[in-house]
């Protein structure tokens, strides 16, 4: 018996022209989405979204599922600080052959979004699923593009030289979501870091840390171990209430169904939204000076030179006149067994340096089982994350709450 599985296509348009140039784009007005994330920090990305002012947020494994119209397209890319990429949703469905696979995908109105000079490399991804050949499955969802394209514009061989549009077909238990990729470059790109300084965490991880512990600009916050300094810089333009992606591209700025019109607007807002005057106190130390100098060199990059003081000093000299504050850092893992010994002697020096401080609040990322027995005392709460591949425990110890600053208005 034939079994016909639905096939859902969002953002569908009803006119077709052949003629890219002459098409009328404005019903393309609303849009469903997708924001990536990493394992642990879904939730954190859907809170941001929620605060952006998106509707219809729906927090899933990996992801987060929103709606939005093309400035919210603007907006998602420039003010997501731990999202890893933002998608528009086109089409979803089931496929259980690579036939079906065609099919659908040519089912998919593809004119509505690229143009006959539009450049559309497949990217594919596969879970549990039937078709499991990444290179079968972009293969055949480009020729269904092509064969629809061809079709539209009434033509055999598309040239790709216009404006890119990278489609991604990804593959769960058979389910089959099909998007294009509105970031390019993945957002944890802000270009604070573009001298390649070694860093073991991304700016969304970073971001998301900083966003976990709850932190407030009017709290002092220190790194002892501060590597690139990406933690604070990142808490620095929270603070400062600067959008992470003011100083980069994005490879949909580029597409004409998303108005240039939108993305000046959107910047234009945020750049009328930083906060100058907020009084900081941001310390990040490391005992590597070479290390310390990328952190300054990165901070003058996103313009928080004068916002975050940075100094060569051993953690163990950790100190403070502030009666409460928090740390926030990301120690040495010792994923060598070779390191494990030294790591363990760090956590140990952690916990009586750290210790210290009784009325601060210390959040600490670190891929050692461990941790909390060299440390010395039981996290207050401790949350799963992965750095990259390598799976982490944050370990949040908590302070007394800081007393508010009052505002001159109160």
């Amino acid at each position: 018996m034939l079994v016909r599985h639905q096939l859902t296509i969002y953002n569908k348009g009803d006119n077709i022209s052949t003629n890219r140039k002459e098409q009328d784009v404005s019903h393309l007005t609303h849009f469903n989405m997708i924001a990536t994330a990493a394992f642990g920090i879904e939730s954190v990305v859907g809170q941001e979204l929620k605060e952006l002012g998106f509707e219809d947020v729906v927090v899933e494994n990996g992801r987060v599922l929103f709606k939005a119209d093309a400035e919210g397209v603007c907006k998602a890319n420039l003010w997501l600080r731990s999202a890893e990429r933002v998608f528009i949703n086109v089409a979803s469905f089931r496929a259980f052959s690579f036939v079906e696979l065609f099919d659908k995908i040519e089912a998919i109105p593809w004119e509505d979004y690229i143009p006959a000079d539009g450049r559309f490399p497949v990217n594919a991804k596969s879970i549990k699923s039937k078709l499991f050949s990444l290179s079968d499955i972009q293969s055949i969802s480009k020729k269904a593009m092509v064969k629809r394209l061809g079709k539209v514009y009434n033509i055999e061989w598309f040239e790709e030289t216009g404006p890119e549009f990278p489609i991604h077909v990804a593959f769960l238990k058979d389910e089959v979501t099909v998007s294009i990729d509105t970031s390019g470059v993945g957002l944890h790109k802000r270009g604070y870091r573009e001298s390649g300084s070694e860093a073991p965490l991304k700016e969304t991880l970073a971001a998301a840390l900083v966003k976990i512990s709850r932190w407030k600009s009017f709290i002092p916050l220190v790194d002892p171990m501060c590597g690139s300094g990406t933690i604070l810089i990142e808490a620095a333009m929270m603070a400062r209430n600067i959008a992470p992606g003011l100083n980069r591209k994005f490879i949909s700025e580029t597409w004409d169904f998303i108005p240039k019109e939108a993305w000046k607007k959107v910047r234009q807002e945020a750049y009328q939204a930083i906060d100058l005057d907020t009084p900081l106190h941001i310390q990040g130390f490391d005992i590597n000076q070479r290390a310390v100098k990328i952190a300054m060199q990165n901070a003058e990059k996103a313009g928080l030179e004068d916002d975050i003081h940075f100094q060569v000093r051993d953690a163990k000299d950790l100190s403070s006149s502030k009666q409460y504050g928090y740390i926030i850092t990301n120690p040495p893992y010792g994923e060598r067994l070779s390191d494990e010994y030294a790591v363990e002697d760090i956590y140990k020096m952690m916990g009586k340096s750290y210790g210290t401080l009784d009325t601060w609040s210390a959040y600490i990322l670190t891929s050692h089982e461990n941790f909390e027995r060299c440390y010395g005392k039981k996290s207050t709460k401790n949350r799963k994350l992965y750095n990259g591949k390598i799976k982490t425990y944050f370990y949040q110890y908590f302070g007394p709450r800081p007393p508010r600053r009052k505002t001159t208005e109160e």
